[in-house]
C-alpha cells in the first residue's frame, strides 16, 4: 500500500514532535499517541472544562443533557467576541455553525480533529480573529453511552484508532436515524441544543464503511439541488469551497457519498439522492439551514482522516467568516418563502435518475471471483495498484412524491396530542393547544388505500407504509386538547415531514399509529352471508357490481374471504375509523 503509507507517514512525521517532546498545555490523547488512539470520555469533560478555564473569554463548557447511563452530554461554545451564550449570540445576529462529532461514536474523527484545532487556534490572534463574527458550537461526541462501549473491533471495516467507542447508544438507537421521530433521549437533548442556539449550518463528522480506493473524503451537503433556490447556491458554495480546501491540500475529496449502486461491485458505480430527514444533513435543510455530511474514508490510516476532518473544519470557519452574514440573511428571506408555501405541491420524498455521467473515480485494481468461504462472488483489491474506474454516477433527482401543501395547517385530535405535542416541541414548530371545542369544522381526511407493515422492525419500531390521498369527508368536531399546528409558518416543509402520512419519516411511517391501520372489530362469516343476501335483494345497483366483479375478476371470484368483504364494507357495521389517519386538514382558518 505504498501511497497509503507514504501519506500516513508524512501525517504522522508532522506530529512526531507532539508525540516525542513534552506534551503541549490542553493536547489530546489522540495528539500524545501520534493519532494512533482516541482517549476515554473523561478527556472529552477535562478538556472541555480546561478549555474553558484557560480562555474564558472564549470557550464556554456545558452540559446539554444527560444520557440514559448517567453521563453528562458536554458541548462547547468558541467565539473570539465573547458571545458565549445563545442569547448573546442572538441579540448580536452573530451565525451560529454546529459541530457534530461522534453521533456514531466508533467514527470518532471528529472529537480528535477539533480539539486539536481549538488547542493551536486558541493561542493564534490571526486564527481566531476568524471567530469574531461567528459562534462554533462544538459537540465532542453526540453518542455518548456508545463512546465508552470502548474495544478494539467495534468498527472491522475501518484503519485506527487502536480502540473506539461503538455505533448506537446504550439503548441501541442509532442516532442518525433518530433526527425526525427524535425516540432517544440523546436526541431530545441535541434538539433542544438546536431549537436554543439555531445554528445556519450543522456539519456532522462521521467515517464511512465501503470498498478500498484512493479517495480519502467525501463532502455532501443539503440543500444544493432542492428545496429553496437561494438557500442551495449557499449549500453549494459551502460544499464546494470545502471541497477546494481539501484537494489544496493533498486530499481526493469527492462530492457524493461512495457507495457503489450493487453492493461490492465497483463496475456499477454510484448513486447520490436526497436522504429522508433521520439523517443529520436530511434534516437541516427542512429548517431552511444548512447540513453538510462528512465522511473520510475509513481504510484510510487515522491521522490522515483527522487531519481531512480538520481541514473540513477550518474550511467551514473560513468561509463563515467571510460570507456568514449574507448567509444568514439568505436563511432569514427563506424562513420568510418557507412561510408561504400554503397550495404549493411540495415533495416529500425523491428519486434518483437513470441518467448517468461517466466519471474518474480513482480506485484501485480489483477481482471478483468465488470464494471458497462464503461461496459468494467477493471483491478483492489490491492497494498496491492505483487504477481509474471509469463508472457511472447517478446524481440527477426529481420528486418521488409531491403532495399539495395544506391551505390551513393541520388538527391533530385529542386522542393522538399525547404523541405529538412532544415532537412538535422538540423540532421548534409552532402550535397551539385548542381550549375549547370546535363544532363541525370542514375537514380533508386521509384514508389509505393501501396499509403495509414491515416484516422486520427498525429502531425497534415496526415502520407503515401507506398509499392513500386527502379528500375532502364532510365536518368534524374536536374536544379540547387538540392541537392547531398552521402551515404558515417557517418550518413548514419540517411540519410536513412529520404530519404528512405518506413522508418516509412521519410518526406514523414509523410506526408510532399502528393501531389505525389494525382491524379491531369484524363480522362473522355466516353473519356476512346472511346480511349480503338482504343487501343482494334490497340494492339492485349492489348486486349488478357484485356479478361483474364476479364476471371480471377471477381471483375475486375465488375468494370466499374477499366475496364476504365485498359486504361487510359497504355495510353500516364497518369500521369507519379503520386506515382513516387521525389527523385532518381543516378547511377553514383556525382563531
Amino acid at each position: 500500500m505504498p501511497r497509503l503509507n507514504a501519506l500516513a507517514l508524512a501525517c504522522l512525521m508532522a506530529l512526531t514532535p507532539l508525540a516525542s517532546l513534552a506534551a503541549p498545555p490542553l493536547s489530546s490523547h489522540a495528539e500524545r499517541s501520534g493519532f494512533t488512539q482516541t482517549g476515554r470520555y473523561a478527556e472529552v469533560i477535562e478538556l472541555c472544562e480546561g478549555f474553558a478555564q484557560a480562555y474564558p473569554q472564549r470557550v464556554r463548557c456545558f452540559d446539554f443533557g444527560t444520557t440514559p447511563e448517567g453521563r453528562p452530554m458536554k458541548a462547547l461554545a468558541i467565539s473570539a467576541s465573547g458571545a458565549l451564550d445563545a442569547e448573546t449570540a442572538r441579540a448580536r445576529k452573530l451565525p451560529v455553525i454546529l459541530v457534530q462529532g461522534g453521533i456514531h461514536a466508533g467514527e470518532i474523527d471528529g472529537k480528535d480533529a477539533v480539539f486539536w484545532l481549538l488547542r493551536e487556534w486558541l493561542e493564534d490572534p490571526q486564527k481566531m480573529a476568524l471567530l469574531q463574527q461567528q459562534v462554533m458550537l462544538f459537540v465532542p461526541v453526540f453518542n455518548v453511552d456508545g463512546h465508552e462501549n470502548f474495544r478494539a473491533w467495534n468498527r472491522p471495516n475501518q484503519r485506527g484508532p487502536e480502540q473506539m467507542g461503538f455505533r448506537v447508544t446504550a439503548q441501541r438507537y442509532n442516532l442518525n436515524r433518530d433526527y425526525l421521530k427524535a425516540d432517544s433521549p440523546e436526541m431530545q437533548a441535541m434538539l433542544r441544543l438546536v431549537n436554543q442556539w439555531d445554528p445556519l449550518v450543522e456539519i456532522d463528522l462521521h467515517a464511512t464503511d465501503g470498498a478500498q480506493f484512493q479517495h480519502d473524503i467525501s463532502i455532501t451537503a443539503h440543500p444544493v439541488n432542492i428545496g429553496d433556490a437561494a438557500l442551495a447556491h449557499v449549500g453549494r458554495s459551502l460544499r464546494d469551497g470545502i471541497i477546494a480546501e481539501l484537494g489544496k491540500n493533498g486530499s481526493m475529496p469527492v462530492d457524493f457519498y461512495p457507495s457503489f449502486v450493487e453492493y461490492d461491485n465497483p463496475a456499477s458505480g454510484f448513486s447520490e439522492g436526497v436522504p429522508s430527514p433521520r439523517f443529520s444533513h436530511g434534516y437541516f435543510w427542512l429548517r431552511n439551514r444548512i447540513g453538510i455530511l462528512v465522511e473520510t474514508h475509513s481504510w484510510r490510516s487515522y491521522p490522515e482522516r483527522v487531519r481531512a476532518t480538520r481541514i473540513s473544519v477550518e474550511s467551514l470557519i473560513g468561509q463563515m467568516a467571510r460570507h456568514g452574514k449574507d448567509w444568514q440573511a439568505v436563511a432569514t428571506a427563506t424562513d420568510a418563502r418557507s412561510a408561504a408555501l400554503a397550495g404549493q405541491r411540495i415533495p416529500l420524498s425523491w428519486k434518483v435518475l437513470e441518467e448517468a455521467k461517466t466519471i474518474d473515480f480513482q480506485g484501485y485494481a480489483y477481482t471478483r471471483t468465488p470464494s471458497d468461504i462464503s461461496g459468494a462472488l467477493m471483491t478483492r483489491y489490491d492497494e498496491t495498484t492505483p487504477q481509474v474506474w471509469r463508472v457511472p454516477l447517478r446524481n440527477q433527482v426529481a420528486p418521488a412524491l409531491e403532495v399539495t401543501a395544506p391551505e390551513n395547517g393541520y388538527l391533530i385530535p385529542a386522542a393522538w396530542a399525547s404523541l405529538f405535542q412532544p415532537k412538535l416541541a422538540l423540532h421548534g414548530i409552532e402550535y397551539r393547544p385548542i381550549e375549547q371545542a370546535l363544532a363541525d369544522i370542514p375537514v380533508e381526511v386521509f384514508r389509505a388505500s393501501r396499509a403495509e407493515f414491515a416484516k422486520t422492525s427498525v429502531e425497534g419500531q415496526q415502520r407503515l407504509s401507506i398509499e392513500g390521498q386527502w379528500q375532502a369527508e364532510g365536518r368534524q368536531s374536536l374536544a379540547p386538547g387538540a392541537l392547531w399546528v398552521p402551515i404558515r409558518q417557517a418550518k413548514a416543509r419540517l411540519v410536513m415531514q412529520l404530519l404528512e402520512p405518506q413522508a418516509p419519516d412521519a410518526l406514523v411511517a414509523w410506526g408510532k399509529m399502528n393501531n389505525v391501520f389494525e382491524r379491531k372489530e369484524y363480522m362473522e362469516d355466516y353473519v356476512a352471508e346472511a346480511e349480503a343476501r338482504k343487501m343482494l335483494a334490497q340494492d339492485a345497483a349492489l348486486k349488478a357490481e357484485f356479478q361483474r366483479r364476479l364476471a371480471e375478476d377471477a381471483e375475486f371470484g375465488a375468494s370466499a374471504e374477499k366475496r364476504l368483504e365485498f359486504f361487510y364494507r359497504r355495510h353500516p357495521a364497518y369500521d369507519r375509523e379503520l386506515h382513516r389517519y387521525p389527523v385532518v386538514r381543516p378547511l377553514q382558518a383556525i382563531k
